[in-house]
C-alpha cells in the first residue's frame, strides 16, 4: 500500500481509521487479559517449583554442614581439599573466619522464594549453628575464601566449572553459617534449571515480537479488508452528490459485501425512478404550455370584439395576469433543472463578466478578485444565480459590493447594497414563488428562489440578512473544488 493514500485512508472520523483503532484495542485488552491469567497461573507454578528446588537444595546444604561438623576442626580442610581434588561437587564449599561481603542482586519474586525456603529448611534442620545468611550474587562481583578475592581471580579448574554457565551467567546462591565463634562454612551454588536464571520477566523479548508481528499482520489484512469494502461506500456518496447536480449518472456497480450490494441496488433504482419522475414532469409542463397558449391567445381575441373598453380592458388584465403565471410557472421549473455538464469556472472571471454590464458609464459593482482555483458547477446556471443577485442589488440598491472569501468547507461569495432592505418577517417568504415586496411591475418573485434552488443543486446554499447600517447582504456558499 502507498504511504500517501494510507495516511489519506486513516482520517481520525474514517470509518478504516475507526475500525483499525478499534482492532488494535481489542487485540491490546485481548492480550492483556490473557498475559495477566497466564502470568498469574504461571508465575504461582514458578514459585511453586523456585521455593521446592531451593528447599531440595538447602536439605543438600544442611547435610553437608552435618558432616563437616561431624570431623575434626582440624581435619575439616583435608577433606575439603580431597573432594575438591576429586573433582568437587555440585557446589563450591570452603571455611573463612568470616563472613564474606555479598553484593546482592535485585530484588524479585523468585529470588524472596528462593531465599525464604532455604532458611527455612536450614533453620529447620541445623540448630546448633548460629547465623544463617542467604543471597545471591552476580558471577563477576562473588567474593570466595576472602572479601580481597573474586572469582575471576581464582584458577577456572577450581570454581568456573561449578559456579558459571556460559553464556547465561546465572546469579550464584551463597549461603554463609556460623559454625562457631570465627569460623563460617561457605557454600555457593546454582539454582537447577529451570529456575537458574531468576527471570522475573513478564513478557520476553520474543513475546513482544511475537505480539508485535501478529498485531501488525491483523492490522495489515483488517485494512485491506476495509478499505475494499468502503470502496462501495465511496462511490455511492459520490454518486447521490453527482446526482443531486444532474440526474443522468451512470447506475453503480454492484460490488462489495451483501448489505453494500442491496444498497447500490436501491439507490440505482431510486435514480431511475426520478429520472422518470423529473421527465414526466418537464413532458407535463410542456403540454401544459402549450395547451394553454391557444385558449389564452383565443380569449385575446374575443376580448378585442367586446364594445364595452371597461370590460376590455379587465378582461385583458385578467389574461395578462394568467399569461404571467403560465410563464413564471415554466421558467421556474426550467430555471432550476440543471441540464448542463458540470465545468471548471473561474468565478473572478464570472463576476467581471457579469458586472461588465452594469459599469459601462458609472462604478455599479464593485469587485476585487482574489486568488481562487476554479469551482466545478453548471456555467450557465451559475451565471443566472449571480446575475439574478447582481440585478437585485444594482435595482434595489443602486451599487453592490461583491466579495469572495475561501475555506477548508465552503466558497463564499457575498453581495451587499445600500437599498433599504426586507422586513425581519419576509427574509424567508422572499423565496417562495411569487411573491414579491416591490410594488412595480417587473418581474414575477421567482428570482431568488431560483438562485437559492440553482445553488442547492449545487451542493451550496443561500443566505440573506440585513445590515445594521442599512440595506441586504445575500451570502452564496459553494462546495470546494470536485473532480468534474
Amino acid at each position: 500500500m502507498s504511504g500517501p493514500r494510507f495516511w489519506k485512508s486513516f482520517k481520525p472520523n474514517s470509518l478504516v481509521a475507526r475500525t483499525l483503532l478499534l482492532t488494535l484495542l481489542a487485540v491490546v485488552i485481548a492480550q492483556g487479559i490473557a498475559t495477566s491469567v497466564w502470568y498469574s497461573q504461571s508465575k504461582a507454578k514458578e514459585l511453586e517449583g523456585i521455593h521446592s528446588a531451593s528447599a531440595s537444595m538447602a536439605g543438600m546444604f544442611a547435610s553437608t554442614v552435618t558432616f563437616f561438623q561431624s570431623l575434626p576442626v582440624r581435619y575439616r580442610h583435608i577433606i575439603l581439599d580431597q573432594i575438591r581434588n576429586m573433582g568437587g561437587t555440585r557446589f563450591f564449599v570452603s571455611f573463612n573466619k568470616e563472613s564474606l561481603i555479598v553484593e546482592p542482586i535485585e530484588e524479585t519474586s523468585l529470588k524472596k522464594a528462593s531465599v525464604k525456603a532455604v532458611k527455612e529448611v536450614l533453620n529447620e534442620k541445623l540448630t546448633n549453628v548460629g547465623q544463617v545468611l542467604v543471597d545471591f550474587s552476580r558471577p563477576e562481583r562473588l567474593r570466595l575464601l576472602k572479601n580481597s578475592i573474586l572469582m575471576n581471580d581464582l584458577p577456572k579448574s577450581w570454581v568456573h566449572h561449578t559456579l558459571t554457565l556460559e553464556p547465561l551467567n546465572p546469579p550464584v546462591m551463597v549461603v554463609q553459617i556460623e559454625l562457631d565463634e570465627k569460623e563460617w562454612i561457605y557454600i555457593a551454588a546454582l539454582l537447577p534449571s529451570p529456575y537458574i536464571t531468576l527471570d522475573d520477566t513478564i513478557i520476553g523479548k520474543e513475546q513482544i515480537i511475537f505480539l508485535l508481528s501478529s498485531t501488525s499482520i491483523l492490522l495489515v489484512l483488517t485494512y485491506l479488508l476495509m478499505r475494499r469494502q468502503v470502496r462501495p461506500l465511496k462511490n455511492l456518496a459520490r454518486a447521490a452528490n453527482d446526482m443531486s447536480m444532474g440526474i443522468e449518472q451512470r447506475p453503480l456497480n454492484e460490488e462489495g459485501a451483501s448489505e453494500l450490494i442491496t444498497a447500490t441496488r436501491a439507490f440505482n433504482l431510486m435514480q431511475q425512478r426520478i429520472r422518470r419522475y423529473v421527465s414526466d414532469r418537464e413532458n407535463l409542463f410542456s403540454a401544459i404550455s402549450h395547451d394553454l397558449k391557444t385558449p389564452i391567445t383565443r380569449l385575446r381575441l374575443r376580448a378585442e370584439l367586446l364594445d364595452d373598453d371597461v370590460k376590455r380592458e379587465k378582461f385583458n388584465r385578467d389574461l395578462d395576469e394568467l399569461e404571467m403565471m403560465v410563464k413564471g410557472a415554466l421558467q421556474c421549473v426550467r430555471d432550476t433543472d440543471l441540464h448542463e455538464n458540470n465545468d471548471y469556472i473561474d468565478l473572478n472571471e464570472l463576476i467581471m463578466s457579469i458586472a461588465e454590464g452594469y459599469n459601462l458609464t458609472t462604478q455599479t459593482v464593485h469587485f476585487k478578485p482574489i486568488s481562487i482555483e476554479p469551482i466545478v458547477a453548471k456555467p450557465l446556471a451559475m451565471k443566472r444565480a449571480l446575475t439574478n443577485l447582481i440585478n437585485n442589488g444594482v435595482k434595489y440598491g443602486h451599487e453592490v459590493w461583491i466579495s469572495i472569501d475561501e475555506s477548508e468547507d465552503w466558497i463564499t461569495v457575498t453581495i451587499e447594497d445600500r437599498g433599504p432592505g426586507i422586513p425581519k418577517d419576509k427574509l424567508e417568504r422572499v423565496f417562495e414563488p411569487y411573491f414579491r415586496i416591490a410594488n412595480d411591475n417587473e418581474g414575477h418573485g421567482l428570482g431568488l428562489g431560483i438562485s437559492r434552488n440553482i445553488l442547492r443543486g449545487h451542493g451550496g446554499d443561500m443566505v440573506i440578512e440585513n445590515l445594521l447600517s442599512g440595506g441586504l447582504r445575500v451570502k452564496l456558499f459553494m462546495p470546494p473544488t470536485l473532480e468534474v
